[in-house]
């Protein structure tokens, strides 16, 4: 079904079941891959309850004579989401998919967001400068400093050289055979030679934007500051949303299971004693049948056995005539027995 924004003509289907396909086969299920696909997605579609709220691609285009004349940061950060047809984003998202469940889970989540944004921010500024460097110094302004470009190809570039710069293996990329290294070089040439109307500076900006981020990354050893407060921001965000839940758990905490009264049976693991050590000033263990009474009670609400004494090492079973004609067992447990079927 087409959304507001987007015809389709069932290659999103297509895409959806390659990454329901993809997802299950991993123990680890990467979550920022699969929230910037469905983030380009949705955009793309434009349903209903976010028609209002998006901006249309007319508004967000990424033109350097508009960003620069006008500051529109808008441009700047959006335009990478937009596609202008369901094959661009297809074809977009299938490289995302690979590319970003290879890398997410090879580092932790907040890492691979951090990687992202860099990469995303990095790309987008390199490809304007690049552009305003044509104008001023070559006067070139046509056709890169007022071409309009979409699209998330320039921050796969950057994904594909951070990919492959360990990489001591050849790949193919479209037919030809080259260093994994060199992959990313091989497929802007010729996605440039074969593809009419691909933005070639956006891309060259991504892989400038992959080569720029390994370099300060190898030269920065401490902790990814971007990283960190990402995780922060997480954190926050996980705190605030499942605070609620915490405060209805901590009014209906399951508490031990109670037979009768005030008291719980007792156990004899190592457990039940450190708990029945914390509660020694508000309750009082029988000794006959270990159940756990309240403390201003004298006498065992389970079976009737008096208390003598705060240490509980000794008891009078109840109706004895005196202290040395104690009960049975066996007639301790017939009584009992018989005061709880009455």
């Amino acid at each position: 079904m087409a959304g507001r924004g987007g015809r389709t003509r069932g290659l999103l289907p297509f895409l959806a079941l390659e990454t329901v396909l993809h997802y299950q086969r991993l123990e680890r299920k990467p979550p920022i891959t699969a929230g910037l696909m469905a983030a380009n997605c949705l955009i793309y579609l434009r349903p209903a309850f976010l028609d209002s709220i998006l901006p249309t691609i007319d508004e967000v285009w990424f033109n350097p004579r508009l960003i620069f004349k006008y500051g529109d940061l808008k441009r700047f950060f959006l335009s990478p989401f937009y596609h202008i047809g369901e094959p661009h984003l297809f074809y977009n998202m299938l490289s995302l998919l690979w590319k970003g469940v290879q890398l997410e889970t090879s580092m932790s989540s907040v890492e691979f967001a951090s990687m992202v944004a860099s990469l995303l921010a990095m790309s987008q500024g390199i490809t304007l400068l690049l552009a305003k460097s044509l104008l001023l110094f070559f006067d070139y302004g046509k056709p890169y400093y007022s071409e309009y470009a979409v699209g998330f190809s320039g921050v796969l570039f950057a994904m594909k050289v951070v990919l492959n710069s360990q990489s001591s293996n050849y790949t193919d990329v479209y037919g030809l055979l080259v260093p994994s290294r060199y992959a990313a070089w091989a497929e802007l040439i010729l996605i440039q030679m074969f593809v009419p109307g691909v933005s070639f500076l956006g891309h060259l900006g991504g892989i400038l934007a992959g080569i720029a981020y390994l370099r300060l990354k190898g030269s920065f050893s401490g902790p990814d500051p971007l990283a960190i407060l990402i995780g922060a921001f997480g954190q926050g965000l996980t705190n605030f949303v499942t605070w609620p839940m915490r405060i209805v758990k901590d009014l209906f905490r399951w508490r031990r299971r109670r037979i009768s009264g005030r008291g719980t049976v007792g156990g004899g693991g190592g457990g039940g004693n450190r708990r029945g050590r914390a509660e020694s000033r508000t309750t009082w263990r029988c000794p006959a049948c270990t159940y756990d009474n309240y403390g201003l009670l004298s006498i065992c609400e389970m079976c009737g056995t008096s208390r003598t004494g705060d240490d509980l090492s000794s008891f009078s079973p109840p109706f004895s005539r005196g202290s040395d004609d104690r009960l049975s067992l066996e007639d301790l447990r017939r009584r009992r027995i018989e005061r709880f079927n009455r």
